[in-house]
């Protein structure tokens, strides 16, 4: 499954009118916890691009990687994209239901290179290893794909408090 998600994404990449990528935009997190709420009854992880203004590199993540992974159907039961901006005081609601701001979300959650991915459950525990950088242009896909199947493995594995 995840090799035919991997050639799905590669494939829409080299399509930016089919991916929506010539004017796509990732959604802004705004209020985490009514997206949480939202993703539970689906069995849905959340993996969010941590960017900041003018970072070329986070372009190229959201328009080769997360584009069309967020325009892919197959992708939208069980996956849910958002992004933080670590230069923004846009305010949002944390997962916990709290009011913030994006600059103190991605600050809390150790973000400070972009752009980074994190994948986190409903109630926001992360359930992966962040992907700081772009990585490897050829395996960024690849890593994103690993990431997210391993935050859907552990959400349906018992909780280990890990």
């Amino acid at each position: 499954m995840l090799r035919g998600l991997r050639r799905v994404v590669l494939i829409l990449a080299w399509l930016p009118a089919a991916s929506g990528a010539a004017g796509g935009h990732l959604a802004p997190a705004r209020d985490l916890a009514a997206d949480g709420r939202a993703m539970r009854p689906r069995g849905a992880v959340m993996l969010v691009l941590f960017s900041q203004d003018g970072c070329r590199w986070c372009e190229r993540a959201r328009r080769e990687v997360l584009l069309p992974l967020q325009n892919d159907p197959a992708s939208a039961r069980h996956l849910l994209l958002r992004e933080i901006a670590l230069d923004s005081d846009a305010p949002m609601t944390d997962f916990a239901g709290r009011q913030t701001t994006q600059r103190r979300f991605a600050a809390d959650a150790g973000a400070r290179v972009t752009p980074t991915l994190m994948v986190y459950g409903p109630d926001g525990r992360r359930l992966a290893e962040p992907l700081v950088g772009f990585l490897t242009a050829d395996f960024y896909a690849e890593y994103v794909d690993r990431a997210v199947a391993e935050g859907r493995r552990k959400l349906r594995a018992p909780s280990s408090g890990d």
